[in-house]
């Protein structure tokens, strides 16, 4: 049986504040539990329904409707991006939905993006929501929060690297060439790419819509556009 304090505790995880402070974040679900079993991240408490019960699952989850198991891990202590030249590399700058993170995260584990550099408003990835959405890509791909402009002119400092980014005047994606490796930025859902940030890319790209004359939506959700935007990168 789980003690009020414990419940307490582990209740307490669905607020940054304590999260940070405990640098704990919580995992639920079956996949999502098996997934952090088998990650090598700490796990430091895992709990199912059948051996804690109904009610008390259901007061420490973070879900409307909890599920049957739910996993306290221990974050990874943070560590500077190592990026080499001929790798692939997502940045967003200040995406602040949770969905939109999560999803995120989960492109870049299907198409073999294992680092993401993000800006310091971009909202926190251990957001229980955030990990919901990206069903397990959490423990595959590490995020680095970082001031983006300062990394990006590192990296074109130490290695060659191309920053490219969206933009509703860039050059059409389909039309234009794309090396190999390069850090590939992600604005915004509201704003889009900030203008400092705007200021290191060096090759605008846009993902036109079909027919190219056609009345269509003002634009694409950022999640949408980096599953577009990869996708185009590694069909090259």
């Amino acid at each position: 049986m789980l003690s009020k304090n414990e419940i307490k505790e582990i209740k307490a995880l669905g607020q940054k504040k304590f999260r940070d402070e405990r640098r704990l974040f919580v995992v639920e679900g079956e996949k999502l539990v098996a997934e952090a079993l088998r990650s090598g991240f700490d796990i430091v408490a895992h709990y199912r329904v059948e051996d804690i019960g109904v009610e008390a699952m259901a007061r420490i989850s973070q879900l409307t409707h909890p599920s049957p198991a739910l996993a306290i891990v221990r974050q990874p202590d943070p560590a500077p991006a190592s990026i080499q030249p001929d790798e692939l590399v997502l940045a967003l700058d200040g995406i602040r939905d949770p969905g939109n993170l999560g999803t995120i995260l989960r492109i870049a584990d299907w198409f073999g993006i294992h680092q993401i550099l993000v800006s310091e408003d971009t909202v926190e990835v251990y957001n229980p929501k955030v990990v919901q959405a990206t069903m397990g890509a959490i423990f595959r791909v590490r995020v680095h929060y970082c001031d983006l402009r300062s990394e990006f002119q590192s990296a074109t400092e130490r290695q060659t690297m191309t920053i490219y980014g969206t933009f509703l005047d860039g050059d059409n994606i389909y039309q234009t060439p794309l090396t190999r490796g390069g850090i590939i930025v992600m604005g915004s859902e509201a704003n889009g790419i900030s203008p400092e940030v705007a200021a290191t890319v060096t090759r605008r790209l846009y993902i036109p819509p079909f027919p190219p004359d056609a009345h269509t939506s003002e634009s694409l959700n950022v999640a949408v556009a980096t599953a577009i935007t990869v996708a185009e990168f590694r069909r090259r």
